[in-house]
């Protein structure tokens, strides 16, 4: 049978066909509801229980009242603020002049260069303030202790236990957001206009400044709100440092919300407000993403040529190796260091070596061992979950199987805009309550990591399905099989390298998640990110650092498996959201 009459064929079977009911049907349908539980019953939830008195479940404003009636309440959230605004303007500093070298210009070692930013987007923001806790501790760090060995100073030049400290340590880890969203847009943008300002005679810096930057503003705009937002919704950073020194930001009130007795409804008051944030700004943001398109057309063919930087180009290449040195070099050194050592205070010397923090956390801990199995352990079964929903619920809307079915991707990508803090506590007024009382179990964990990365699952599986021309399966359907044979013969197949990619997206954060975890773990279900928390309050930095480094390790291993297969730098080339 030719193609024509196969698509004649279709055209006429394919109307009969949808008039029978389809035993799939359901199958859509419980998908759907699943998606409902996961995402829209915990904010719900949330939201209700903001406006619940805990005694008599009326309807109640006073929680909102408590939330905002004490200075130190409002002074964390002008912090948090402050602290968003900061680590912006700092992003902007490190990443917009990387990303314009290494996608405009002639500066060498843009491979390394890379590498070493993908570093930095996969170690854990509060893995690298454990480093700069080790490097610029007062007096005991190691950049103090040089700094007063050299100079004979009586206290050392750093204190990363400061508001300035804090800003500055969670920007080393948050530019590379920035980094993707200015290299993605300098990357497609032609050199017509950049050549045209230079026969008029316009310098390079000139040309940058007036020309250049200015075609991809939307796209830094739009990588800023995503940072500020990454900033002031960050947990685990701002409770290794501000905490210790004594100042509060949104995300550790919280935590005090939560210690006992819990009051839950306080903290979900406190937290409506930073979600209303976060949604506006996202807004924002995609507004802001959406109009980038214009920059790229031009009536030519949009030849993209490499700025010669002349002497200058070693002035960049040393300006992004040390953006990357206080990013990555320096912190994994004092992390390394610190594990291999009996004492880490010192010094480097093969009498200090050993390799008892290793055995001691993975044979002789009561719970190191368990964390790790823990936090592997949930974060497959997550990513599982993940992408089996994603991979349906994208299914739905791209064939429109369901009425409304436009409103499961609204949905499906709503957590992205939820700061896994709040998202935490949506879970724990959703689930933690008879009859289900999951709080402190694996399950809540393994639901609120799905839930949390669901939208890099979705956003994946969607533009896989859409690459996918809908006759395929018509052909199977019309050979006698069902939808669900499609899925498992046609479309399984053909997307296995982007779901494999898609499934280790939502893995390799899973298993360092701590913001979500540590509202939700119990005393057998904590994860090595809860685990690193519980230790830094503790103090034995030699333990702390070989767990950090476990964990480090796995995800590096896990990368470069998954660079190898996928591409190099498959997570740089995968904006969220």
């Amino acid at each position: 049978m030719s193609q024509t009459e196969l698509t004649r064929v279709a055209a006429v079977a394919m109307p009969t066909r949808r008039r029978a009911f389809d035993p799939a049907l359901l199958l859509w349908i419980v998908l759907a509801a699943v998606l409902i539980f996961l995402v829209v019953n915990p904010l719900f939830r949330l939201v209700q229980l903001s406006l619940e008195d805990t005694d008599t479940g009326a309807f109640t404003l006073m929680n909102y009242v408590t939330a905002y009636s004490r200075q130190r309440y409002i002074t964390a959230t002008w912090n948090s603020l402050a602290l968003g605004f900061w680590v912006t303007v700092l992003c902007l500093i490190f990443a917009v002049p990387v990303a314009w070298a290494v996608s405009r210009t002639d500066m060498p070692c843009k491979g390394a260069i890379r590498l070493l930013v993908l570093g930095a987007f996969v170690t854990p923001p509060y893995l690298g303030s454990i480093g700069w806790i080790l490097l610029a501790g007062p007096n005991s760090g190691w950049l103090n202790r040089v700094w007063m060995t050299l100079t004979g100073a009586h206290e050392g030049l750093f204190n990363i236990y400061s508001f300035s400290g804090l800003a500055f340590n969670i920007a080393l880890y948050s530019f590379p957001y920035l980094f993707i969203f200015t290299s993605a847009a300098l990357d497609v943008v032609s050199s017509e206009m950049e050549d045209a300002a230079n026969i008029l005679g316009a310098g390079t810096l000139r040309t940058t400044l007036r020309i250049t930057l200015p075609l991809v503003l939307p796209a830094i705009l739009g990588g800023a709100i995503i940072t500020f937002l990454e900033a002031i919704a960050l947990f685990g950073t701002p409770a290794l440092i501000a905490i210790p020194a004594r100042f509060n930001v949104v995300t550790t009130q919280l935590l005090q919300f939560f210690s006992q007795p819990i009051r839950a409804e306080v903290a979900a008051a406190y937290a409506v407000p930073l979600l209303l944030i976060t949604v506006g700004l996202f807004g924002v943001q995609r507004w802001l993403v959406r109009r980038r398109g214009f920059v790229s057309l031009t009536g030519k063919g949009g030849d993209r040529r490499q700025m010669a930087l002349g002497p200058w180009r070693w002035v960049m290449l040393g300006y992004t190796l040390l953006l990357l040195s206080l990013s990555v070099l320096l912190p994994y050194a004092a992390l390394a260091q610190a594990a291999l050592a009996k004492a880490w205070g010192r010094g480097f010397s093969l009498d200090n070596l050993t390799l008892h923090n290793f055995h001691y956390l993975l044979f002789e801990h009561e719970t190191a061992a368990q964390s790790v199995i823990n936090s592997f352990t949930y974060a497959a079964a997550a990513a599982c979950i993940a992408m089996g929903l994603a991979l349906a619920i994208a299914y739905i809307v791209s064939r429109r199987l369901l009425p409304w079915a436009g409103v499961l991707s609204f949905v499906a990508m709503a957590p992205f805009v939820v700061p896994g803090i709040v998202l935490a506590i949506a879970f724990y007024a959703a689930y933690a309550p008879p009859p289900l009382a999951l709080y402190g179990t694996a399950t809540i964990l393994i639901l609120a990591f799905a839930t949390r990365f669901l939208p890099i699952g979705y956003a994946n599986a969607d533009a896989a399905i859409r690459s996918i021309n809908p006759e395929m399966e018509d052909a199977v359907r019309i050979l006698g099989g069902g939808r669900l044979l499609a899925i498992r013969r046609v479309l399984a197949p053909l997307m296995q390298r982007s779901l494999i990619g898609a499934w280790l997206l939502v893995f390799i954060p899973a298993t360092r998640e701590l913001s979500t975890a540590m509202f939700l773990y119990g005393p057998n279900t904590r994860t090595m990110s809860v685990m690193l928390m519980d230790m830094s309050e503790e103090g034995n930095f030699e333990s702390l650092a070989a767990l950090g480094f476990l964990l480090l390790a796995s995800t590096l291993v896990i990368v470069g498996l998954a660079s190898g297969l996928l591409g190099r730098d498959f997570m740089l080339r995968r904006e969220r959201g």
